[in-house]
């Protein structure tokens, strides 16, 4: 790509304040004090933005910027908004960042962009789409930001310039107004410009960065009529009288580029710069903008004429070339058109034209006629595609274009469309395919369009991805394979809008009227998901029942065969069946593979067969199932409600585990992607109850009651099943708090919801557990029946974790000797178990009672363990209340030596000891050449490790 046309210098009048700003930003960028000595804090980053009308010095200040951070040594990268480019995806990224990778070769291009090739490489232009399923938006911005972090640190210090950035597309400048808080904690200055008063609705965010000038914009002003005095006499010379020049001053109104225009046209014309010659100023004036532009450009002659047309259609960075074969004229009679509008300043450049001003090039787009300005834009099109620039090039001409039936249209559009979603632009291919809808389409294509439109609307607008796909389904559909396709893809998006009855009956009306046995499979496949999810689906024990008559005789010889394998897995362990069947069913599912990012496939089977092996108490194959689908998504690009789910549930997989500290990392990642994704969506749902649990489990339980009145946990609930079920939670919650008469209602009803649908396993919902506790404090013997009774399911399904934890409520509402007896139990079955923050809470329970029924020295025994097991767990609560049991029977508790640090690795004691000075997840991850998920998961590790959490790392660093 080219490089912006760059202009001879010119004096900078009247910009002390805004000069001095960006001194003080490059001097803190550069690590120098103002008198040149080295600081002893490290370099800091920051950003300014300026404001400001059309013509009133923005570029020319930005060029000042360059310059100046070149001269001290600064990379700089540098990109312009453009009018005429608002459409095209990414154009003001690919400015920025392709041209630090074009000229490397593709094999150090991979090296350089590691596993973030195949995401942003489409994006920025450096290589083709790969086919399949496209980045979602958030893991295609993560991508860029590491791009821009790893440029930022590698090449520090930097200098980001970004000039009528009101004209930036919207992919590229959500993406910079997301980042740019972060340019603080990296050696980069941003430097932006703008007319605040042609902000469009996509560049609003750019009103609240953050910056230098308390969280807003520098304004830059008018000329005075002194500086404008200065301006004229440096171009004419010092000939120009004070009057000349206060009516210079005047009738530009102190605008920077009219004066600068108008000075330029004085010394053209030979004017004599005195009082007498004044009065002519007015006409040159009007000349140098609108109509009077317009009125100068037409004495240049027709072909001229054409030509500046062609330019302003093109916009930026114009190939001559092209621009002649727009306007239809021959190569010595554009190179004539050329000179002519170079002599006139209104173009500049050689190689690649650009206008002299943006605002010429507004004056000069807009006085085409209308007709002739579509017309030019259809031959716009035309030439891009013939000059071999592709159908996203084109995209844009075409959007401008009139509708006419024309298929070479639709298949542009289609093309283009394809191309920019599957490089990360939904929103941009959107525009494309419904302007192609609008040419029209052949019927026969109507119903495929609607399906592409659909497809591009997944993930940003379910409501109207299923408007289309309705109505895609109305159109005449001549393959099949479409019309399945149109049907999977609305019953996923209805099921991921929480609208999984209408997303079951659309696969229904399928199913009865569909003819291939394989593609009915699959659909009863997705059917029977969708209603497994479902809390209100009302015949749950049928369902079961069909599907384990089908699942019996599958063998699993294909992916949908192995889905329905995978699903009756799940089902086993929700009704509590023993977990050697649920395990049996779950490795005939992975028996010939269960990919996590599988085309036109949902991820939920992979993840609930990924969780039978937890519930059964084999948690190791279940983080080995999830390393490899977190994998999976990343290589995709899937960084949204894909991976939050993901970090969730492990999350909670850790917190059975009774790694508490790593838990709670892991579920603040997954409900920061969360609310990324959006408030009230399932992904937000299952990150706030684990954290509510993992907070409870902690002993924080106002914090956790913080979080839950934040969030807005409460009914009404999802209509899909969620993990950790979320009405039980909140009973969990309410119990914590001492509000027993709330959590026995919401827990009854939680069982009332749960138990016709023969959803009886305690391992998956203690529902049963926590109502017992609830009931205990008015109905000790209701209570006792009601965990006796979770007890015997526990025992069904003979996974020890949930036996144990089930014994344990069991004697916490029981009373005499039945109590010790329960515990001594519990601790025997989860003493064979992972869950090791049961298995903490059992101890000192049982150390507890033996403690009041007068055994001390068992009672010691059993309480040190559980005051040991509780603080590597890191349930703190717990620990104190171990200690204060302790204390209770006259022993003092062991002091615990910190676990020493020389197991850990190279990569790991350097990320410890970044993140314990205080760097952030950012830094650290371009430090290491990583992204900042794998320096969550890696600073998780040497926390575990050392018996800490992240708040700990540099007082156990220190002490150890």
């Amino acid at each position: 790509m080219g490089q912006h046309i760059g202009r001879s210098r010119r004096t900078l009048f009247e910009r002390e304040s805004e000069l001095s700003a960006v001194e003080e930003a490059l001097r803190e960028l550069t690590g120098l004090r103002a008198d040149g000595a080295e600081p002893a804090d490290r370099p800091r980053g920051a950003l300014l933005a300026f404001a400001g009308s059309a013509g009133i010095g923005k570029t020319t200040l930005l060029a000042e910027v360059r310059r100046r951070a070149a001269a001290r040594g600064c990379t700089v990268l540098s990109a312009r908004g453009g009018d005429q480019e608002q459409r095209v995806a990414f154009h003001v990224a690919r400015q920025l960042l392709q041209p630090q990778f074009a000229a490397a070769q593709d094999t150090d291009l991979r090296a350089a962009l590691g596993s973030w090739y195949d995401i942003v490489g489409p994006a920025l232009g450096l290589c083709a789409p790969t086919e399949g399923a496209p980045p979602d938006q958030q893991g295609l911005r993560d991508g860029l930001d590491w791009v821009l972090t790893h440029l930022a640190v590698r090449r520090a210090p930097m200098v980001l310039v970004l000039d009528d950035a009101h004209w930036a597309d919207p992919e590229s400048l959500r993406w910079l107004a997301a980042f740019a808080p972060r340019a603080e904690e990296l050696p980069l200055l941003i430097v932006v410009a703008y007319r605040p008063d042609e902000l469009p609705d996509h560049a609003e965010s750019l009103r609240g960065l953050p910056g230098r000038a308390g969280g807003r914009p520098i304004g830059l002003e008018p000329l005075s009529a002194a500086a404008v005095a200065r301006l004229v006499r440096e171009a004419v010379g010092t000939r120009a009288d004070d009057a000349f020049c206060r009516e210079c001053w005047a009738v530009t109104a102190g605008n920077p580029f009219e004066a600068v225009e108008l000075a330029a046209k004085v010394r053209d014309r030979g004017l004599t710069p005195t009082e007498a010659g004044a009065h002519l100023l007015r006409d040159l004036a009007a000349a140098v903008k609108g109509s009077g532009l317009v009125a100068r450009l037409e004495r240049l002659g027709p072909s001229t004429v054409r030509f500046a047309w062609a330019c302003a259609v093109l916009g930026t960075e114009i190939p001559p070339a092209l621009a002649a074969a727009v306007a239809g004229l021959g190569h010595e009679e554009a190179a004539d058109a050329a000179d002519a509008l170079r002599g006139a300043r209104i173009l500049t450049g050689a190689e690649t034209l650009e206008f002299v001003h943006p605002l010429i090039a507004t004056a000069v787009y807009r006085a085409i006629p209308s007709g002739f300005r579509v017309a030019l834009h259809g031959q716009a099109a035309w030439c891009v595609v013939n000059a071999g620039l592709g159908p996203a090039a084109a995209a844009r001409h075409l959007l401008e274009t009139h509708p006419d039936g024309d298929v070479w249209v639709v298949q542009q559009l289609r093309a283009a469309a394809g191309e920019t979603l599957r490089a990360g632009a939904p929103d941009a291919a959107r525009s494309h395919l419904a302007r192609a809808l609008r040419e029209p389409p052949p019927v026969e294509d109507r119903a495929a369009i609607l399906y592409e439109l659909g497809c591009a609307s997944l993930l940003t607008e379910p409501a109207t991805t299923v408007n289309h796909l309705r109505a895609a389904l109305e159109e005449p559909i001549a393959d099949p394979d479409l019309r399945h396709h149109i049907v999977y893809r609305l019953s996923q998006v209805l099921a991921h809008s929480d609208r999984l009855a209408e997303a079951s009956d659309t696969l229904d009306r399928e199913i009865r009227v569909t003819d291939d046995a394989r593609v009915r499979l699959r659909m009863v496949a997705e059917q029977f998901m969708w209603d497994a999810f479902r809390a209100d689906e009302p015949d749950h024990p049928a369902r079961s029942r069909r599907l384990t008559r089908l699942a019996d005789r599958l063998t699993g010889r294909d992916l949908t065969e192995r889905y329905v394998i995978g699903l009756r897995t799940w089902d086993a362990v929700l009704r509590g069946e023993p977990a050697h069947v649920a395990l049996h069913h779950a490795e005939r599912a992975l028996d010939g593979g269960l990919g996590w990012a599988e085309p036109d496939r949902g991820f939920e089977v992979p993840v609930l067969v990924a969780l039978a092996f937890m519930y059964a108490d084999r948690p190791g194959r279940t983080e080995e199932l999830f390393a490899a689908g977190i994998a999976e998504f990343e290589k995709q690009g899937w960084r949204g409600a894909h991976l939050s789910f993901a970090y969730t549930i492990l999350a909670y997989v850790r917190y059975r585990r009774g790694r508490l500290a790593e838990a709670e990392d892991f579920v603040r990642a997954g409900l920061r992607l969360a609310e990324r994704v959006g408030p009230g969506t399932p992904a937000h749902w299952y990150a706030v109850g684990t954290l509510i649990e993992v907070l409870l489990a902690r002993g924080r339980v106002a914090e956790a009651a913080q979080t839950a009145d934040d969030y807005c946990f409460g009914a009404p609930f999802p209509a899909a099943v969620c993990f950790p079920d979320a009405q039980t939670v909140l009973g969990e919650l309410l119990l914590a708090r001492g509000l027993t008469k709330d959590a026995t209602a919401e827990l009854a009803a939680a069982g009332r919801r749960l138990d016709p649908r023969g959803m009886r396993n305690p391992a998956w919902c203690p529902w049963q557990l926590h109502l017992a506790r609830a009931e205990s404090h008015d109905d000790p013997e209701r209570a006792l029946g009601t965990a006796l009774e979770a007890v015997a399911r526990a025992r069904q399904f003979g996974a020890p974790s949930a036996i144990g934890q089930a014994l344990r409520v069991a004697a916490e509402v029981a009373s005499g000797s039945m109590r010790v007896k329960y515990l001594e139990e519990s601790v025997t079955h989860l003493e064979r178990s992972p869950a090791a923050y049961e298995l903490a809470c059992a101890l000192v329970a049982l150390g507890t009672e033996l403690r009041r029924t007068g055994r001390p020295g068992e009672a010691a025994e059993h309480l040190y363990r559980g005051l040991d097991t509780a603080v590597q767990c890191g349930a703190d609560g717990l620990a104190e209340t171990a200690r204060d049991e302790l204390a209770a029977a006259g022993l003092r508790p062991r002091r615990l030596h910190s676990t020493e640090t020389d197991t850990l690795t190279t990569r790991e004691r350097t990320a410890a000891n970044l993140a314990a000075h205080g760097h952030t997840d950012a830094e650290i991850a371009a430090e290491l050449a990583t992204d900042e998920p794998s320096v969550v998961r890696l600073l998780s590790a040497v926390c575990r490790k050392i018996g800490t959490d992240r708040t700990g790392l540099a007082a156990t660093l220190d002490h150890t």
